[in-house]
């Protein structure tokens, strides 16, 4: 194994990165949480608890550190961000990370595009099949539903199964896959879905398996955005997406969706890289009329999120 990819960096404090810096610190690898949302700021250490769905608690003291005290991060460095903020979180590090490879945790389309436009040499695509969501400030409630695959966008084939085996511990998976773009896309239909549905409905991702008329509207996101995939190449079987997600739907019942975590926040969400992802793609190919219905609860959506945000008291 390549003894340059020993330290983990965590960009993003926020439910899949504390969950993941835990289990990587118990697994004894060396391991730091950056703050991804903050440049400056005073290193410490942090206590953090993970209640797993099992009833299981593991908790670990966390490094947790800003991007301003690195002048280099080598290692692998892992984004558990905010997609939104790539586009800036590429130049920040652009002159940061030289040959370390890039591990990109984030739902969504394209949301790997501001490191190959910045020339990054080590780009790598996780996909996450797990929802995690925060009890209060050092404790995250957090269910795995699968192994979660990483795969190669940019750079070395060789270095994936390093990343992979680092990374990988027994209460976080992680798997290799050769054929990641199709697996991106196949989650971001179902986190369009997700995403778009349970906020407007203000629900639990359980929604799905136990109310027939939410899932029906559910299929028809689906349809739309895999007959999109197909025009782009991709190709994907409806119904396997609809196991993939009544799958999801069913493990995480009482869960929240990050969406409607954000909107209950007053935070930004990531609508951008999943319903109107596919929008801009659909616009692309002349078939705006083929998603109607994903891009109406996209842009439903996206009004709740705003008159959120005008309005957090």
């Amino acid at each position: 194994m390549d003894d340059s990819l020993n330290r983990v960096y965590i960009i993003g404090a926020g439910a899949i990165g504390k969950v993941l810096a835990v289990c990587l610190k118990l697994a004894g690898r060396d391991v730091e949480l950056i703050r991804g949302s903050v440049s400056e700021g005073s290193r410490r250490t942090e206590r953090i608890k993970v209640e797993f769905a099992d009833g299981a608690i593991k908790e670990a003291d966390i490094e947790i550190t800003t991007l301003a005290e690195h002048s280099s991060l080598n290692g692998i460095v892992v984004l558990a961000s905010k997609s939104y903020g790539n586009g800036q979180l590429s130049v920040a590090l652009k002159d940061k990370i030289g040959r370390s490879p890039i591990v990109l945790l984030q739902n969504g389309l394209g949301v790997e595009q501001p490191f190959i436009d910045n020339n990054f040499l080590q780009v790598y695509r996780c996909v996450l099949f797990v929802t995690s969501q925060p009890v209060n400030e050092t404790t995250v409630r957090f269910k795995p539903v699968a192994s979660c695959p990483i795969g190669l966008i940019k750079g070395e084939p060789n270095l994936l199964n390093d990343i992979v085996n680092i990374l990988n511990t027994p209460a976080f998976g992680f798997k290799t896959e050769l054929d990641i773009t199709t697996i991106v896309w196949k989650k971001a239909i179902i986190n369009c879905v997700f995403n778009s549905i349970c906020p407007l409905l203000d629900i639990d991702n359980g929604i799905f398996h136990r109310n027939e008329t939410a899932l029906q509207i559910g299929r028809k996101v689906i349809n739309e955005c895999i007959g999109i995939a197909k025009d782009t190449g991709i190709m994907l079987n409806a119904i396997e997406v609809e196991e993939a997600l009544l799958q999801i739907s069913k493990s995480s019942d009482g869960q929240l969706i990050s969406t409607l975590q954000d909107i209950k926040n007053h935070r930004r969400t990531e609508i951008d890289t999943l319903n109107f992802a596919v929008l801009d793609i659909a616009r692309s190919l002349n078939k705006e009329h083929a998603v109607e219905t994903t891009k109406l609860l996209g842009e439903l959506t996206r009004i709740k999120a705003e008159l959120n945000l005008q309005n957090p008291l």
